[in-house]
């Protein structure tokens, strides 16, 4: 029983750090797959809640269509989600919830 306090330390700083720390790395690795799956043409909306498509691909900008004819300059980094198109099928997550919305 001398090493409890011990042992709960360990299991504090293994919450307080290991766990955190992993989290941020998967958050990591899917923020760069995103980064990896834009194309020209991808609907996308940004950390703002602008929507729009991807008009062209830079280093670390993107150009988004907002509207026709509107083209704007974002920092790669904005792009918070790639946007399923009105008509697309829904994906294996969207499957089991009822076309109504009820849950």
């Amino acid at each position: 029983m001398e090493y409890f306090p011990l042992i709960m330390l360990a299991l504090l700083a293994v919450v307080l750090f290991v766990l955190p720390a992993r989290q941020r790395k998967r958050m990591q690795e899917q923020q760069a797959a995103l980064q990896a799956s834009l194309a020209i043409g991808t609907p996308v909306m940004t950390t703002s809640g602008m929507h729009g498509t991807v008009a062209a691909l830079g280093d670390t900008t993107l150009d988004l269509e907002i509207a026709p004819g509107v083209v704007v300059t974002f920092a790669r980094q904005a792009i918070l989600e790639v946007r399923r198109p009105a008509g697309a099928a829904p994906s294996d997550g969207d499957a089991a919830r009822p076309a109504d919305g009820t849950v």
